[in-house]
């Protein structure tokens, strides 16, 4: 890709749950500030990937290189603490807020690992979501679903990191809810931090991505471009709900 760096490269991953292989030899890459969304069945291995990519599983085979001080460095062996201070944000798909603190302790939660410059960094969290300053006060578990991803995006963007992974951002919420998610990453876009994403409601995901890839069977199926894919009637067919 011209003039963009390349900040995440998995190459050739295997990995899975014990002896249980999910991924079999799926490879990806992310350049800086882009939105790339996963797509596939259920049980493709869309989460497993992201779990490994984040260590909070391992690949039994493969490289996963992250970019660090301008070079991309091979990651597999690094604990997840490690990768938040290195610029790898992660979001699970539940049990992403703290319910009964208020959404300023969450937030400082997100600075765990490093307290300096804590108040600068809330401070721009609450430029870019101003709904969260008007409700700083308040425990998490007054807002409302599409608030709390917010929320949860904005703790984990508290250590400015380079590349954010969302783990189905949308699920579990109402229909009216999931567009305000996605303009919330698009907000996280336009902040310059890159957006790696599984998604369940496809369509809407890659009609906001740059670009996307298919995994089925824990492998790789397709790639290309957010519309690219969406006008590829198989795909349509067979993962978008086309006919």
């Amino acid at each position: 890709m011209k003039n963009k760096t390349k900040i995440l490269e998995v190459n050739n991953v295997f990995s899975g749950y014990g002896e249980t292989e999910i991924l079999h030899g799926v490879s990806i890459e992310i350049y800086e500030n882009e939105i790339v969304t996963i797509i596939g069945p259920n049980g493709c291995g869309k989460s497993t990937l992201m779990k490994t990519i984040f260590g909070l599983l391992r690949a039994t085979s493969g490289n996963i290189d992250f970019m660090i001080d301008n070079k991309l460095t091979t990651i597999n062996n690094f604990d997840t603490e490690n990768l938040i201070k290195q610029g790898l944000s992660y979001v699970p798909q539940s049990d992403n807020v703290f319910p009964s603190l208020s959404i300023e302790e969450n937030l400082e939660m997100g600075s765990f690992i490093k307290e300096e410059g804590m108040a600068e960094s809330i401070e721009s969290m609450y430029e870019l979501f101003p709904v969260l300053k008007e409700k700083r006060n308040d425990p998490a578990s007054q807002l409302s679903g599409g608030q709390r991803q917010m929320l949860a995006f904005a703790r984990a963007m508290m250590l400015k990191p380079k590349l954010i992974i969302l783990d189905e951002p949308s699920a579990g919420l109402a229909p009216n809810l999931v567009n305000s998610v996605f303009e919330t990453i698009l907000t996280i876009h336009k902040a310059g931090v890159a957006v790696l994403m599984v998604e369940q409601n496809a369509k809407a995901a890659l009609e906001r991505s740059n670009r996307g890839y298919v995994l089925a069977t824990g492998e790789n199926k397709a790639e290309g471009t957010g519309k690219s894919l969406l006008k590829n009637k198989e795909i349509a067919s067979l993962y978008l709900g086309g006919k």
